[in-house]
Parts: C-alpha cells; sequence; structure tokens
C-alpha cells in the first residue's frame, strides 16, 4: 500500500471558498501491487489545472448547470496530466501520457481507472514529440487555449482592423485571445488588475493596456478605443460589462466566456444598461468550449505551429504538492495568481 493523497469536495460555500473548510486533504491509500481486471489501468497524477469555473461546481447537486456539480465528500475532478504506471488495457499502454479533458480528471494522487471510467481520457502523448512542456497541454494547449481560439474566432466573428477589448487580459484565456486577436490584424487593448500583470500584457504586443483598479475604464477605454469597441471578449462582468457596452458600436460583439466578479457574490451586480444591446444591435452570446468539439484539431495544429514558431507567449503559473490545491483554486478565484494556474503533483 502507498499513500493517496485527495482533495476532497467538503462543503458548499457561499463565497469564496476556505480551504480546510469547502475543500480538505484526505490521506488514502491504494494497492499498486493488486491484480487488474480487464480494461483496468492505474495512472498517476502529474499536474493538475485549477480553473474559475470550478466554483460553479460548489454548489448543490440539485442545481443544473452545463457542467455537474461537485460530490459532497467526494474527491473533487477537473483537467489532469498524468501517466499510466500499470495497465491491463491495451489502449493505456504504460509510459503513455493521460489527458483528464475537461473535469475528468481526479484530483488524487493515484487513480485505478475502469472501463466505465475510461471513456473520459484521452491518451496524449504529445509532449514527447513536440518537446513542448507537459503543463502547456493543460493551458495555452488545453481548454483555457481552446476556449481563446474558440471565443474569438467563432462567438467573436473578427474582421481585420477591428477593435479588440479583452479584460482579465493576462488570465489563462485572455492572454492568448489577445494574441490571436493581433495575428488576425485587431487593434487589441486589454485590462489588468496588477501593475506587474500590465507590464506582461504589454510585453505580449497589445496595443493598449491599462490597470483597472487604479484608473477608470470609463476613460481609458475613450482613450485606448477612439472609435469604439468592436468585439468584447468578456471575462469579469458586473460592473465592467456595464461601462464596456457604452463604448460599443453598433453591430458590435460581446464574447461571454465568463463573469468572476460575480462567482463569489450573493449580491450580482445589476447591469443597467442592457438596453444598448437593442440600440446598437449588439450580439452577446456566451458559449461553452466543450459544445465545440468540431474545432479541437484546427485549434491544436494551429496552436502547436504558433508556440513552435514563437509567435504565441504563454505564461503560467505552478506551484508544487497536492495538498496546495485549494489554495491555488482561491488564489484564482482572487486574482492574486498570474496566467494559467497549474498544480504539480509529480515528476513523470
Amino acid at each position: 500500500m502507498v499513500a493517496n493523497t485527495q482533495v476532497i469536495f467538503s462543503k458548499i460555500p457561499t463565497g469564496y471558498p476556505v480551504a480546510g473548510e469547502h475543500m480538505t486533504i484526505n490521506k488514502s491509500t491504494i494497492d499498486l501491487d493488486a491484480h487488474l481486471s480487464d480494461g483496468q489501468f492505474i495512472i498517476k497524477q502529474l499536474a493538475f489545472s485549477v480553473d474559475p469555473y470550478m466554483r460553479g461546481r460548489m454548489r448543490d447537486a440539485s442545481i443544473k448547470s452545463y457542467v455537474p456539480a461537485f460530490e459532497l465528500g467526494k474527491p473533487m475532478t477537473g483537467g489532469t496530466m498524468s501517466i499510466v504506471i500499470k495497465s491491463n488495457n491495451p489502449r493505456f499502454k504504460v509510459g503513455d501520457i493521460v489527458d483528464g479533458g475537461v473535469g475528468a480528471g481526479v484530483f488524487e494522487e493515484y487513480t485505478l481507472v475502469t472501463p466505465e471510467t475510461e471513456k473520459y481520457l484521452t491518451v496524449r502523448n504529445d509532449p514527447k514529440e513536440t518537446g513542448l512542456p507537459l503543463t502547456y497541454y493543460l493551458g495555452v494547449l488545453g481548454m483555457p487555449g481552446m476556449t481563446a481560439y474558440v471565443g474569438l474566432k467563432k462567438f467573436g466573428a473578427p474582421k481585420k482592423g477591428e477593435t479588440l477589448y479583452v479584460s482579465a487580459a493576462s488570465g489563462a484565456v485572455g492572454q492568448l485571445v489577445g494574441q490571436i486577436g493581433k495575428a488576425l490584424g485587431l487593434r487589441v487593448v486589454g485590462s489588468a488588475g496588477t501593475e506587474e500583470k500590465v507590464a506582461y500584457i504589454k510585453e505580449l504586443g497589445f496595443d493598449g493596456v491599462f490597470n483597472y483598479k487604479t484608473s477608470s475604464t470609463d476613460q481609458k477605454l475613450s482613450e485606448l478605443c477612439p472609435n469604439g469597441v468592436d468585439i468584447y471578449f468578456e471575462n469579469v462582468g458586473g460592473e465592467m460589462l456595464e461601462t464596456t457596452i457604452n463604448h460599443m458600436n453598433d453591430f458590435g460583439r460581446i464574447v461571454a466566456c465568463g463573469m468572476i466578479s460575480q462567482y463569489n457574490t450573493d449580491k450580482p451586480y445589476g447591469v443597467r444598461n442592457l438596453m444598448q444591446i437593442v440600440a446598437k444591435r449588439l450580439r452577446m452570446e456566451g458559449f461553452i468550449v466543450m459544445d465545440n468539439v468540431e474545432m479541437e484539431e484546427p485549434f491544436r495544429k494551429d496552436m502547436t505551429q504558433w508556440l513552435l514558431e514563437g509567435k504565441i507567449k504563454y505564461r503560467d503559473s505552478i506551484i508544487s504538492g497536492i495538498e496546495n490545491t485549494p489554495q491555488a483554486l482561491i488564489d484564482v478565484l482572487q486574482g492574486k495568481n498570474f496566467g494559467k494556474q497549474i498544480v504539480k503533483i509529480a515528476d513523470e
């Protein structure tokens, strides 16, 4: 028997989750020498993806949404990269890298996979072939990267010369939206909440950047988007959305990817100018990346090529140790992390 530490969803939060209360660490064990039935295999988790959408899964299971709620008293699940260490399954060989997809990986050190749970996992040996960091497949080449790609190209419907505004522009998704926008010939403006993040966005080649915490969003959008905003990639919601609507051009598109300012409050901000959607003939559309699987192949091809050619830069935050997973998620929700948040669990 070996130790098998797990991250447990222990209690439903009403505001920001608290480590040790809503998410707890459980010291379990697993027998790595046990006989495997047909189709079973064991994976060792190498890295976890920690993402804002996970806050929405911390709810009562009776409340339906696009992604299932976490089960109380059970290990949390999310994006993971792992390696097969023992197998009785011809499709998953020892040494294969396994992608947990969006929410299919179990937040524990080792997982016994059965034929019933195998369908959610994918062999992803790409890191061995491309030489790109394994953690990229949880970020720029994973769900956040595809979210940026699908959101801008499909729902933003960009046209060369238009102006794109990205909120939370240093985040896992935002930093990529801006760079893709530049590659497509857009004028790109972004905002973030610290001077360090603002400096990073400038390094990425955005045409304009501002700190929304130390300056007026309204004034900065007037200054940096003098011809108005054609595409708003929405990651924040609330007052940010309200202000940006006032700067949208006729027939503009608001790509509703997330609204992190509203995730941990029981008093959502009431946006007061929605009539402008009618007056300006705006299109505001929410999307979930999992609904667009037909774009996964072109996304992986394009993004891998851009990375290898140095056309896309990417920054992530990596913290080591499974026991730090709860705090890593809290940091994401409070905007304390930088770029994509990864928890490193083990080496290959």
